[in-house]
């Protein structure tokens, strides 16, 4: 604890006017200067709570508390005696007097005043601007109002398609609204993006069901009678439909409190400061943040110059050394859960620079490396695929050791370069938030002993700021102690100290069949005679699962322990949703069905009052049953001929097929017949992550074959096999590993390629990432599958004829066993009672879960600790 001072007439003060993250930097600079034993620190602060974390504002909508997105440890304030007025803003200054007063009347007599006030979002003045129904995006409290205001909306519009635009309109379709996006440049995310990245951006908005509107202004906003928000009118002519819209154009400094003091402030805003971000016409005020005008005429946005900002003001306040003279203006986003990034030089403004880049719109892929004559790298461009943001940034202003062209190619297209943290320099800048380099986050594990990432955390700052630098953060800490020649634990958690590939190896050649009797003879010593946890309980149930016929075990997951070591989903052989509701989605082999099946998927929907819609996997997925429903709604559609579809696992999910030779003029193959045949030998086959696959009947590739774990494309002599392709999150093109195969070829091969993987890849991890992992990658693995370089293909195509010989639907083994009826209820004490919180209301002929409801009642997961699985 630090001592705090007497608060004396002779006692320094330092008054802080504003409490955002900024502010909160600045009073922990302040306090590992010692500044806040030998001053008295008051903080007026305008919003309603202490300081929180403003660049993550939108996972508030993904179930994140305020109190989660708090960035303010009480403890640390009442420790450094820092006098903390919430919602008391200041409203004047008397410079001459050095006196603050707050908007209570408080009045605060100041040594040192330091302005972080940040900034104020940006309304266009046109009419209806301040109509019901119309909010800026910006605090806590703002996304309150919105969720409340959309409990009774249908459409919402966002004025803005930059950052916290985007953000704004995919919190609106998470509330259930039909969102849509209206920017006035030609492009999305103008400032961060190029033509080219904001076009890859667009189609991946698009098709989440986002509307874009570019090129096109708010001319007005339309009123109703009651004085509510109807519509709005667009530059182009146009008009828009909306019962709710949200201003997100941009921010401006707030800076009303220096020029009503007296202040110099820019042309366009900002309180002018030199490089020790003291103002320049008071030499005892200071301002950092947003609402500062830097001494390079800059207005600075982002949180990482901002807090080099709170310690340049801390250090002069402390009499040492310090200027901020600009700042990295880098960036790395997720925006509606596509990666977005851009470094350096990322539009090519210096003089004589080349671009270097690849783009693939079906994928949503765009990446630009600007270079210097040369062979600089000078900034870039990531959109879809920002992995190497990371490395890519650290090595800004040097030669990269690789050619530009090999660092924007995918994995597995053409002679793609995957460049580590280790090829870095020690003076390149990994956590740019609070400038902390390779050889100081080196320096923390040979120097201070730091043997994890939060150890190294905690000495350096690294990785707290926006986390952008974590991964890479983890990567130089394991190098490090590896090249220390300290033993780094890869075991798969607390409980074994072998990875899941070698707990594989030993459930397999030992045939153990529990997961108690593995953790009893080969956990850590403490483990032993434990319950597991999390992490190794469902990892090892799946392995169990996956050799079960060759080890002697039963492959039914609800059976005996293993129904203990299951996730959620797999409890219950469904998804469940976020109103405590499940998903019900059958097997369709191949996307074809039959009419009779269709009626009978249609019938079962309106019965049971489901919400219906077309998978992405040519599959129909029914949302809204609820747990003790599951098993009535399995034994129609069993009866009726159909089974699990194992949505709910880590399993094979769908082969997806076009209609092949059979109705297409260019198919030169039976891709609906091979579809059927691989999903019907693949089912239910349990794996370490989940399996997609797909079937194209021609070059065309309508199926998108190479973006699955496993692929097919036909071709005149027979099928071409792809693997590791992945198109979610982090899309992945699949590496080619044979051509020109037979049906029995490529049955084969696949066999081979699915069980190697599930026996060698770590928990949760897809084939894309663990072909890349691998040592030897793709041609390791060719070496393995096809050419038998280990000598273990007959063993791999063994345990896959195991699987198939034995494979059983589980909902039909389910619906068949009261005794496992029995848990599907939603509470074990009132097996009768239905869990109040799953409600819903109509939407477009169907139905959608009551969020209102869900709002003031039980999450599901609350839900979850009064229910049969515990």
């Amino acid at each position: 604890m630090t001592a705090t001072p007497e608060a004396t007439e002779a006692t320094p003060t330092i008054v802080l006017v504003g409490h955002g993250m900024v502010g909160q930097r600045f009073l922990e600079a302040l306090a590992e200067r010692g500044l806040t034993a030998t001053h008295r620190v008051v903080v007026l602060c305008e919003e309603p709570r202490p300081a929180y974390d403003r660049v993550q504002l939108t996972s508030y909508f993904a179930g994140r508390t305020p109190e989660d997105l708090s960035m303010t440890d009480m403890e640390f304030i009442k420790d450094h005696g820092i006098e903390l007025h919430i919602g008391d803003p200041a409203e004047t200054v008397d410079r001459e007097a050095r006196r603050v007063t707050a908007r209570s009347g408080l009045v605060v007599d100041y040594d040192v005043l330091v302005l972080a006030t940040g900034s104020y979002p940006f309304v266009p003045p046109v009419p209806g601007k301040d109509a019901e129904g119309c909010f800026v995006y910006r605090t806590i409290e703002d996304l309150l109002a919105i969720e409340e205001y959309a409990k009774n909306a249908q459409v919402g519009a966002v004025v803005g398609g930059g950052l916290l635009g985007l953000e704004a309109a995919g919190a609106l379709k998470g509330l259930g609204l039909t969102s849509h996006i209206v920017e006035f440049a030609p492009r999305l995310m103008p400032v961060q993006v190029d033509e080219g990245g904001g076009a890859a951006l667009l189609r991946t908005i698009e098709e989440m069901g986002l509307s874009v509107h570019t090129g096109v202004g708010t001319q007005e906003v339309v009123v109703g009678e009651d004085g509510a928000v109807t519509g709005m009118k667009l530059s182009d002519g146009s008009e828009l439909a909306t019962d709710l819209v949200v201003f997100s154009a941009g921010v401006r400094p707030r800076d009303q409190l220096a020029r009503d003091c007296g202040l110099t402030v820019g042309e366009r805003g900002g309180i002018t400061v030199d490089e020790q971000c003291r103002t320049v016409n008071d030499p005892h005020v200071f301002a950092i943040g947003e609402c500062a005008l830097a001494s390079d005429g800059r207005v600075y946005g982002l949180v990482a110059p901002g807090y080099e900002q709170a310690e340049t003001a801390a250090a002069t306040i402390a009499a040492d050394e310090a200027s901020f003279t600009g700042a990295d203006l880098s960036t790395k986003l997720k925006l509606l859960g596509v990666d977005v990034a851009s470094f350096g030089d990322a539009h090519g403004t210096a003089e004589d620079c080349l671009d270097v880049v690849y783009s693939d719109s079906r994928s949503g892929l765009y990446k630009k490396l600007v270079i210097g004559r040369d062979g600089t790298l000078l900034g870039g461009i990531l959109v879809g695929d920002a992995d190497a943001y990371g490395t890519l940034k650290a090595f800004t202003g040097s030669v990269p050791p690789v050619s530009p062209e090999s660092l924007v190619l995918p994995a597995g297209a053409g002679e793609s370069v995957q460049l580590g943290p280790s090829a870095l320099p020690d003076d390149a800048i990994v956590c740019s938030c609070h400038n902390v380099s390779k050889g100081t986050i080196r320096g923390a594990v040979t120097d201070h002993q730091c043997t994890t990432v939060p150890e190294v955390k905690k000495c350096t700052k690294a990785g707290t700021g926006c986390g952008s630098c974590v991964k890479v953060l983890g990567q130089l800490v394991n190098a490090e102690l590896e090249a220390s020649g300290i033993e780094v634990d890869k075991g798969l958690c607390g409980c074994f100290g072998q990875t899941r590939e070698e707990l594989y190896e030993i459930v397999h050649a030992l045939r153990i069949t529990t997961y108690q009797d593995l953790l009893d003879r080969h956990g850590r010593e403490e483990a032993r005679g434990g319950d597991g946890c999390e992490i190794c309980k469902p990892a090892v149930g799946s392995i169990i699962a996956s050799l079960a016929p060759a080890i002697g075990a039963s492959g039914y997951v609800l059976d005996g322990e293993q129904a203990s070591l299951q996730d959620t989903n797999d409890h219950f052989l469904a998804n469940l949703q976020k109103n405590g509701s499940y998903s019900v989605v059958p097997r369709i082999p191949g996307g074809e069905i039959a009419p009779e099946k269709l009626i009978v998927i249609g019938e079962i929907a309106r019965d049971f009052g489901l919400y219906t819609k077309i998978t992405g996997g040519q599959r129909i997925d029914m949302f809204g049953a609820r747990v003790e429903q599951l098993p009535v709604i399995w034994a129609r559609l069993v009866d009726a001929g159909f089974e699990s579809g194992h949505a709910y696992g880590k399993s094979l999910r769908t082969v997806k097929s076009c209609v092949g030779q059979t109705w297409c003029r260019y198919g030169v193959q039976d891709s609906v017949r091979m579809a059927i045949d691989l999903e019907l030998r693949y089912r239910g086959l349990r794996s370490p992550h989940k399996l997609k696959s797909a079937v194209s009947g021609c070059q065309r590739e309508c199926a998108e074959a190479q973006s699955k774990d496993f692929g097919v494309i036909a071709t005149a002599n027979g099928w071409n096999l792809y693997v590791g392709g992945n198109g979610g999150a982090t899309p992945r093109h699949a590496d080619l590993l044979a051509q020109d195969l037979s049906d029995a070829e490529l049955i084969r091969l696949i066999d081979r390629f699915l069980m190697f993987y599930i026996r060698t890849a770590d928990r949760l991890e897809r084939t894309s990432t663990w072909l890349e992992r691998i040592p030897g990658g793709l041609d390791h693995v060719r070496d393995v599958v096809v050419h038998d370089s280990l000598g273990i293909c007959d063993e791999l195509e063994k345990l896959m004829r195991a699987h198939v010989a034995h494979y059983r639907d589980e909902w039909a083994e389910t619906i068949n066993d009261p005794e496992k009826l029995a848990r599907f209820v939603s509470f074990v004490n009132a097996p009768d009672t239905p869990d109040p919180v799953v409600a819903f209301v109509p939407e477009r002929d169907q139905m959608k879960p009551d969020l209102p409801l869900l709002s003031i009642g039980m999450r599901p997961a609350d839900v979850l600790e009064g229910s049969a699985q515990r």
